[in-house]
């Protein structure tokens, strides 16, 4: 119990001291933001911060910080760490800093951000890239609350019906204005999401639960290597590029660069204190990583956050249970949609202010994720986590192009480069390594891995000279 509490007082002073850092170095001002300049009545919307930040952390989290968390508390306590150091020196940066350089780029996607910041050639490979793993995203929120919804129904309404049910409210989603549906509804289910994680939380401590303390040994029951499979696993809990595609849509509806550090920053702390209850739960609950990894197994993700809320808590957290492993991944899979749209609609350049147009978007889109919903969940949450880090990599180098051209080429740009190399190093590392990647053993993957991050960062340091020469 002793390192879960250390762990949440140590994400809290990093959203403080190195949240307060990384707002020096971007330097946000009085500009206008697009919720002000553009205020188009569909995307580029004005909301209060509070309900900017609600509505941040409702969107990237979705099950990410459950699901995720509890597959990564299979690794045992180390997991921890990732979490806490993940979360203050790469993730909360990540989204921050995409939000922020969206913010000045009239609300642009991550696609178009590294067009600009990172040439011709990676602007084309994000518009696809993204608008894959939005698909990917949409498609895994699909499946898991509608799993869950057919066991909770009579048999008539099977799985496959309350898939239809679900893209039909994704429609909705993706076509209304912000503020219409999203902005009245996901500040109430952020606060749920909230409730959930510290209802959790009193349960452990109530309950007795003995909570591991942190070690850096590999608990994992199959024997998974800590690297790179662990930094892959937990995903939205430490650092994602799924969130590299939500920032744009909040950084559309901030009305002041200086509500962005409690608006990004904050949201994905607040993410992260969520994963680590999680964690913690997860194993404390089960007793072992072995008794976690089998009820993973056996009942599914969904299933297992049932059964430790139910346990702990009783018909209330079952409510609760129920309401996070079904609402909060629908209103990720809907804004992932959303995205999409902007993305497509980027490329195509259709006024998004004409609802026509949304609808040649939103419907091609919705059908394709659709198909995919027929796929093997497992198989798209693997391919979903590998594509998610990757293009937290990327993201996370685009900012430091960003940061490089605005002249922060002392400290400044190394608060992107450090994690960008981490996460260069932790996705190629997994893509060889992987099942479903190349299966190679991890005496080639492990170095090959290696030389590709420090490639990379000569390549920054190339450009540091060249900005400082």
């Amino acid at each position: 119990m002793v390192s879960l509490i250390i762990s949440l007082v140590v994400l809290v002073v990093g959203f403080v001291f190195y949240g307060r850092f990384a707002e020096r170095v971007f330097a946000p001002d009085d500009r206008q933001t697009p919720a002000v300049a553009v205020n188009d009545g569909v995307d580029c919307v004005p909301l209060k911060p509070w309900k900017a930040f609600l509505i941040q952390l409702l969107n990237i989290a979705g099950t990410g910080p459950i699901f995720g968390a509890l597959m990564g508390a299979c690794f045992g306590p180390v997991v921890y760490l990732w979490i806490i150091f993940g979360a203050i020196l790469g993730g909360a940066v990540h989204d921050y800093m995409v939000g922020m350089i969206s913010c000045r780029n009239k609300g642009a996607s991550i696609a178009e951000l590294s067009g600009k910041y990172l040439g011709k050639g990676a602007h084309w490979g994000m518009r696809i890239f993204s608008v894959v793993l939005l698909l990917l995203t949409g498609t895994v929120f699909v499946n898991s609350p509608a799993a869950l919804i057919a066991r909770l129904t009579p048999e008539a309404f099977s799985e496959n019906f309350w898939v239809v049910v679900i893209l039909l409210y994704y429609v909705l989603a993706t076509l209304l204005p912000i503020d219409k549906l999203i902005g009245r509804l996901y500040p109430i289910f952020g606060v749920i999401l909230i409730i959930m994680a510290l209802s959790v939380l009193g349960g452990v401590i109530a309950g007795g639960y003995q909570v591991p303390e942190i070690t850096f040994a590999n608990l994992h029951p199959s024997g998974l290597p800590i690297w790179p499979f662990m930094f892959i696993t937990v995903a939205c809990g430490a650092i994602s590029g799924f969130h590299a595609t939500q920032s744009p849509l909040i950084s559309k509806c901030i009305t002041s660069e200086k509500e962005g550090r409690k608006v990004f920053y904050g949201a994905m702390i607040a993410e992260s204190v969520i994963a680590l209850i999680w964690a913690s739960a997860g194993v404390a609950f089960y007793g072992s990583t072995q008794l976690l990894s089998n009820a993973l197994s056996t009942m599914g993700q969904s299933g297992a956050v049932y059964d430790i809320a139910n346990s702990m808590l009783g018909t209330f957290g079952g409510l609760l249970a129920v309401i996070g492993v079904v609402v909060c991944p629908i209103t990720s899979g809907d804004t992932a949609f959303r995205s999409a749209r902007l993305i497509l609609a980027e490329i195509t350049h259709l006024d998004q202010q004409k609802i026509k147009n949304r609808l040649v978007i939103t419907i091609p889109l919705l059908a394709a994720g659709g198909v995919l919903t027929q796929l093997d969940f497992n198989v798209l949450w693997r391919y979903f986590s590998w594509s998610n880090q990757t293009l937290a990599m990327v993201s996370l180098w685009v900012a430091t192009a960003y940061l490089l051209k605005e002249g922060k080429t002392r400290f400044g740009s190394l608060l992107t480069a450090l994690p960008a190399t981490f996460m260069s190093a932790v996705s190629l590392t997994y893509i060889l390594m992987a099942s479903e990647g190349f299966g190679l053993p991890s005496a080639i993957a492990y170095p090959a891995g290696i030389i590709f991050a420090i490639a990379l960062f000569c390549v920054y340091i190339l450009m540091f000279r060249k900005k400082t020469g």
